[in-house]
């Protein structure tokens, strides 16, 4: 089965335009352009576009969507079975948020009767899911399942108040990073104060805390580009700024 660009288009929900920009960029090219010049797309090109919706369905760039397609190891039958697990715990976070959003109605109208930790059940998965989505793999893979678990059912289990102030030191830390960034010196009061800010920020998540695990989070921040993102979409070189400040912090350099 042949389709043209109308008519994959149609087949897919998506715009024209959408799969000529794919086209442009490289990323979806047509099995073949007619003799009247219309782009012509085969039953290998539906199926590239379908995993790149997939991909797209789970926030991934179309950059990103490019290197790993563009990979001559590209399994689609694999890929395949990661979206599936992937969406499956997407539907579970919204299913948590739509069960939270009744609740408050019910509450709000005098229904039922929701405690304080129930109104946050939701956020708190979707941040558990957000976490292991992205960094799932290497930090077990560094702190083992049963800590990773632990940390997991601590944030579960968190009260409202808690809740709030570990999100309000996160934001405390980013912004006395870019402060202390302005000293150019990690052992400055500024950096040292956003090490222990950050050490504050792990102990409502983390089940214990020890310095050689701070030490070794600090240093995975550097060593992967998702955490390097993270911190340096706050000040460039940031990342590396505040694993120094850490490592000063924890008397490990």
């Amino acid at each position: 089965m042949e389709y043209t660009i109308t008519k994959l288009a149609q087949l897919a929900n998506v715009s024209a335009r959408t799969l000529r920009y794919y086209d442009e960029i490289g990323l979806l090219k047509p099995a073949r352009v007619n003799s009247s010049g219309y782009r012509i797309y085969g039953q290998q090109e539906v199926d590239l576009l379908q995993q790149i919706l997939f991909y797209r369905e789970l926030d991934v760039s179309l950059e990103t969507i490019m290197d790993i397609v563009s990979q001559p190891t590209f399994d689609q039958n694999a890929a395949l079975k990661q979206h599936y697990t992937k969406l499956k715990q997407k539907r579970t976070r919204l299913d948590k948020l739509i069960a939270t959003i009744e609740k408050t109605i019910g509450n709000k109208e005098g229904v039922i009767n929701m405690k304080d930790k129930e109104k946050f059940a939701g956020f708190k998965e979707k941040m558990i899911n957000e976490n292991e989505e992205k960094y799932g793999d290497e930090i077990r893979g560094k702190y083992g399942n049963d800590t990773i678990d632990a940390a997991n059912a601590k944030l579960r289990g968190m009260s409202e108040e808690d809740f709030s102030a570990m999100n309000n030191l996160e934001k405390e830390v980013l912004s006395l990073l870019k402060q202390a960034y302005a000293t150019n010196d990690p052992a400055s009061p500024l950096a040292q104060e956003a090490a222990e800010k950050h050490k504050q920020w792990l102990m409502y998540s983390w089940p214990s805390y020890s310095k050689e695990a701070h030490a070794g989070l600090a240093e995975l921040y550097v060593a992967d580009e998702r955490f390097t993102s993270y911190y340096d979409k706050i000040v460039s070189g940031g990342t590396e700024f505040l694993r120094d400040a850490i490592l000063i912090y924890l008397g490990k350099k």
